[in-house]
């Protein structure tokens, strides 16, 4: 199913797939290559009863693999959802609906008996029309999802801060947030919630370090998460080798995280990203979360560069903030170390 501006096609046909009355979906975006993805994909082709929903996703291999996901883990994830943010509410649609995190507030709102309000965001996300969008929710308990630079941009506007501050919740998935931002939400009157997951997990399923309700978190002796539980997808549909979903009942990504005592999980980056410097392994998100705390930059991105003495030698690179004299190296170094 090809999907554009518009949810409404594809809340009704999830509405008959939750119910067991129609054969499993696999939304794609009307700008995207639909051809080569249906073929890697093989649609046409026999498929369990239960899949509800094939999304497709790619990781770092840019092939399409496609996570097979039940009606089951759909709702489980919805119902869990809705559990941990005190209750079903309204929500509103603001983000592509053939992405994994759109598909949930269309779940959400299903397993809620309402319909979502929807945002076009087929040629941007328009910040203008949040606060007559948030309107339209009416009374009662009203929730969105956004990415952070959804967020970032709602943020240099006080009328669409202001409409996002009316909210019960804001779910933020996607990637980190920048501590900036989160602190700028904060002060405006935001409830943010953090939230970590992916297509292969039926979306966020850590919510501000916290695994959802039935929701397992492992991490590894390397800081490699696993998780298990009954969101998780029944596996690939093109799987990759070697398979995530090799161990039975579990889904083991690529990132890296730490679990404290209490159970609260941090993500500290990406194993693909790991930098390996004489003999450490460096994570490029800490550092950069940490430089863009510095006055003086905007933003940053860390990465490795090949070194004969070190193997790979850490670089920043730095935007520096407007008005500004760009730090040096010394300085973001001893900052950095704090």
């Amino acid at each position: 199913m090809a999907q554009g501006s518009s949810a409404r096609p594809l809340l009704a046909a999830l509405e008959q797939v939750l119910q067991g009355r129609a054969s499993a979906l696999l939304p794609v975006s009307a700008d995207g290559d639909r051809r080569s993805t249906m073929s890697v994909l093989r649609v046409g082709e026999p498929i369990d009863d239960d899949i509800a929903l094939v999304v497709t996703t790619s990781g770092t291999t840019g092939a399409p693999k496609g996570a097979m996901l039940t009606a089951a883990a759909l709702t489980a994830s919805a119902g869990a959802t809705h559990d941990r943010l005190g209750g079903p509410g309204r929500w509103l649609l603001a983000l592509p609906p053939y992405h994994i995190a759109g598909v949930q507030v269309l779940v959400r709102s299903l397993l809620a008996g309402n319909v979502p309000v929807e945002l076009d965001v087929s040629t941007g996300f328009d910040i203008y029309e949040l606060p007559s969008a948030v309107k339209e929710l009416g009374s009662g308990r009203r929730y969105t999802a956004l990415v952070a630079a959804q967020l970032a941009k709602a943020l240099t506007d006080h009328e669409a801060s202001a409409a996002l501050a009316r909210l019960d919740a804001v779910l933020i998935g996607g990637g980190p947030a920048p501590r900036p931002v989160l602190d700028a939400a904060a002060a405006a009157g935001i409830t943010v919630v953090r939230t970590y997951g992916m297509s292969e997990t039926a979306g966020g399923c850590v919510y501000d370090g916290v695994p959802l309700d039935g929701v397992q978190v492992r991490v590894a002796n390397d800081g490699r998460i696993a998780i298990g539980g009954p969101t998780l997808a029944r596996g690939y549909r093109n799987p990759p080798d070697p398979d995530p979903f090799a161990e039975p009942g579990w889904f083991c990504t690529d990132d890296i995280g730490a679990m404290d005592d209490s159970g609260v999980l941090t993500l500290l980056g990406r194993a693909d990203e790991a930098i390996s410097t004489g003999g450490l392994t460096v994570l490029p998100q800490p550092v950069e979360a940490a430089l863009r705390t510095h006055p003086s930059v905007a933003d940053c991105a860390v990465f490795g560069r090949a070194d004969e003495r070190l193997g790979q030698r850490v670089v920043a690179a730095v935007v520096v903030t407007e008005s500004c004299s760009p730090p040096s190296l010394d300085v973001l170094r001893m900052h950095v170390m704090r």
